[in-house]
Parts: structure tokens; sequence; C-alpha cells
């Protein structure tokens, strides 16, 4: 079945952004959850420190006060006979606060609230005679002990209950609020997420219908999804996609037409000959004829196979480009050279006026150029006319002008010049042997190598046709 994963049922984006998210927001909420309540916590602990140390220093400063105003100058005596004042006394001061007093053995001297017990702390209240401030907690209560420490040493140890109740009821409170907000807050993100998720994935979903469409050959007018972000710019994409393809098509299925027609004619004309051929065998003068032209028409369509066969490969893959530092001035001189013996026959001229000028581009790809631009001059030219190629440097650019005194090209025709298989004039084209495809060649020849072909109007009062061919001048030349 078509959609479905050979290792299971295949799970939709819209579904692993939706799950994505969820985690994404549960992972946030219980992390923001956890922090918050972390930072309540160590708050909390603090404040119960700091005044459970204040009221250690309280203790210390009582029981002190008492010793200094006591005849007795032993601590250890001091403890036992004092402390159970003592610690009523400082229940008092601290607000009813459940008070032990220990001597230096460890002996309990003093309670606040006889009756009471406490439990194991043995382990506790040897660090406290040691001489260090220590707690632990059991059950509801922390148990605090502090060293009551004066000039003439440790005398004993304070032992202060404090209820953790109440902190442990704001805590729970806190945790419970906190465990609402966050389920409202994740929540409310994720149904917002939810929405916007849908919302890209029926965009996602409109952009793959489009290109199901584009694939079976219904191609698209407007962009399937109008969005400021980056989806809208794949949909612009698309749709621009969309249009080559279609305009593709309906130049590759003209450029098939038009080469099936050209075809057609050239060996339309073979086969009339053949025929006749075969019917006037002993005719001398019609063998001659058929050979010529049937020479001709062959030649013809060799021609046309070859820049058929030269541009498809331009189309269809990465062209071949052999870049080098040419002077065109010296090939430019080797294609006049070259053609001067056609330009005889043909009665023409041709005059050159040429200026070095180096450039970095594929020799034999201005081979090609200067031979069809220079053969159409010669082939659309008049008897006893003339062609003139100049070039020169200007600036950072080489110019290559070709002129010719033939007939000229209709304003009408220009605009279609440069495409395959257009000629100005059918008969004429015939009669010279013309394609069509030369000036195509040429152009998508001189934009390989980064220059630009344009027809330029004759001067005023004159006749013919211009070409001028701009191409970039070679960095070392114009450095």
């Amino acid at each position: 079945m078509s959609g479905a994963s050979s290792g299971g049922m295949r799970l939709s984006l819209k579904w692993r952004f939706t799950v994505a998210l969820a985690a994404l927001l549960l992972l946030t909420v219980s992390a923001l959850s956890w922090l918050v309540l972390r930072e309540i916590e160590l708050d909390q602990r603090q404040k119960v420190e700091a005044d459970l140390k204040r009221r250690s220093e309280l203790a210390n400063l009582r029981v002190r006060q008492t010793f200094l105003s006591n005849s007795l100058t032993d601590g250890q005596t001091f403890m036992r006979r004092s402390g159970q004042q003592l610690a009523s006394d400082l229940s008092s001061l601290l607000s009813g606060t459940h008070i032990v007093l220990y001597d230096m053995q460890g002996k309990e001297v003093g309670n606040s609230l006889p009756l009471s017990k406490t439990g194991s702390i043995a382990d506790t209240l040897e660090l406290a005679k040691q001489g260090m401030t220590v707690y632990q907690v059991a059950g509801d209560n922390l148990i605090y002990l502090s060293p009551l420490v004066w000039s003439i040493g440790q005398v004993g140890i304070v032992q202060i209950h404090y209820s953790l109740k109440a902190d442990r009821d704001f805590y729970a409170s806190i945790e419970r609020s906190m465990r609402n907000i966050g389920l409202t807050a994740l929540a409310i993100s994720f149904l917002i997420g939810f929405l916007y998720v849908q919302r890209v994935t029926k965009a996602l979903a409109r952009l793959r219908l489009s290109a199901d469409r584009i694939r079976a050959g219904d191609y698209i007018e407007q962009s399937p999804v109008k969005r400021r972000d980056e989806l809208g710019e794949l949909s612009e994409g698309i749709m621009y996609m969309s249009r080559e393809i279609e305009q593709s098509f309906a130049r590759q299925k003209q450029f098939i037409g038009n080469i099936s027609h050209e075809f057609k004619t050239p060996l339309t004309s073979i086969m009339a000959y053949t025929d006749l051929l075969d019917m006037y065998q002993d005719d001398p003068a019609l063998l001659e004829e058929a050979r010529l032209n049937i020479r001709k028409e062959a030649d013809r369509l060799l021609e046309m196979v070859e820049k058929v066969l030269y541009l498809s490969a331009m189309e269809q893959y990465e062209f071949s480009q052999n870049a080098e530092t040419l002077d065109v001035s010296e090939t430019l001189s080797d294609v006049c050279s070259r053609m001067s013996g056609k330009a005889v026959q043909f009665g023409l001229r041709i005059d050159t006026e040429l200026q070095p000028a180096l450039v970095l581009a594929d020799r034999e790809s201005l081979m090609h150029i200067f031979l069809n631009l220079l053969d159409n001059a010669i082939k659309y030219n008049v008897e006893g006319g003339q062609i003139n190629v100049s070039c020169k440097a200007e600036g950072n650019q080489c110019v290559v002008v070709i002129r010719d005194t033939g007939i000229g090209i209709p304003q009408e025709a220009r605009a279609k010049l440069f495409e395959p298989f257009f000629t100005v004039s059918k008969d004429r084209a015939r009669l010279t042997g013309g394609t069509g495809l030369g000036l195509s060649l040429v152009k998508r020849l001189v934009e390989l190598q980064g220059g630009q072909v344009a027809l330029s109007s004759p001067p005023i009062g004159g006749q013919g046709t211009v070409f001028t061919v701009t191409l970039p001048i070679a960095p070392s030349a114009s450095a």
C-alpha cells in the first residue's frame, strides 16, 4: 500500500509535531516548577536557620548575663543549679519556644516542657559538645543545638525546638498552586501550539497537493499558501517552478514541432529527387541536379542535427567549458580567414579592424560564436556587399561588432530572432541552407562566457544588420 512504511504504521508530520510539542511543553513546565519550588525551599531553609541562629544568640546572651550576676564561678555547677530556671526564662523570652539545656557531659539540666520527650539525638548532641552548631529533623520538628560559650569557654548546650508544620503547609500550598498553574499553562500552551501546528501542517498539505498536481501535469497559476515566512517563500518557489516547468514543456513541445517541420522539408526534397531518379535514370542533367540538391539538403540536415545536439547538451547537462585567457582579435582573424573563401563565392568583401582584447573564455565556444555570426552575415548579404568586423577593449569589456550590408531584419522579427528555428525569410534560409538554430546557439554560448549579444540598428539611412557581442575583459588584463 502506498504511503505505508515497511517498519509499521506511518506517523504523520502533524502528530509528530504535536507529540514533540507536548513533550517540550511538559519538560519546560516541569523544569520551571522544580526551579521555583527549589528556590522557595532554599529561601525557607535560610530563613529558619537565620531565625534559629538569632534565638540561640539571645539564649547565649541571657545565660551569660545570668552567670555574671551569680556568685558561682564554676560553669558546670551553675548550669546544674540554674538550668531549669534558665530553660523557663528562655522559653518566655523566645515566645514560648521549647527550650532544653544540657551541661558539658550532655546531661539534661533544664527543660521548659518537663513532660515532653525528645527522640534520640545522641549523635547530634556529641557534635554540639564539640562546639558545633547542628540540627536534625524529627517529624514536624527541627531540633537545633548550639553551644553556650563565653570567656570561660563552653559551659553547655541549648536545644531549641522549631515546628516545621507551618512551613511545610506553606510549601505544600505553593506546590499545589504551581501544579495547577503549570497544568493550566501547559493546557493553554498546548492548545495554542496544536492550533499553530495544525495551520502549518495544513499549509504543508496544500504544498504537497500542489507538488502532486505539478507532477501530474496540472500546473498551478497562483501560490498555494499565502504566508510571510519560509513556507510562503517555499510556496512562491513552487509556483515559480510550476511556471518554469510549464514553459519548459511548452518550449520543448514547440522545439520538437519545429524540428519535425524543419527536418520534413529537406527530407521531402531528397525523397522527391530519388523518385525522379527512378523515373528518369538516363537524364544526365537531372542526375547532376539531383546530386547537387540531395547533397545540399543532406548538408543542411547534418548541420541541423549537429546544432540541435549542441543545444540539447547545453540544456540538459553542465556544459563543459575550458576557460583560458584569449586574444579575441586573434580568434576573429582566424574566423575571417576561414570564411574568406565562402565570402568570395558570394561576391563579398570582409573588412576588419581588430585591436587586441584579452578575455577569459572557452576557445571552441568563441569559434562557434563568431563563425555563426559571420556565416549569417554572408548568407543574408547582397551580391557585391561587404562585411565589417571590429574588435576593441572598452573599459572592462571587449566589444565585437559584425556589420553587413544585407537584407536586414524587420522590426517585428527582432523579438524572436534568438529563438530556435526562427528565420526572417524561410525561402532565403532554404536557398542558403539556414537552419534557424545559429543565433540561438550564439546567444547561449555568449551567456556561458558571461557576455551578451544584441542586435543593433544600422546607421541612419544604412541597410543590413549589426550584431554586437560584449565579453568581460580577463582580470589580469584589466588590473
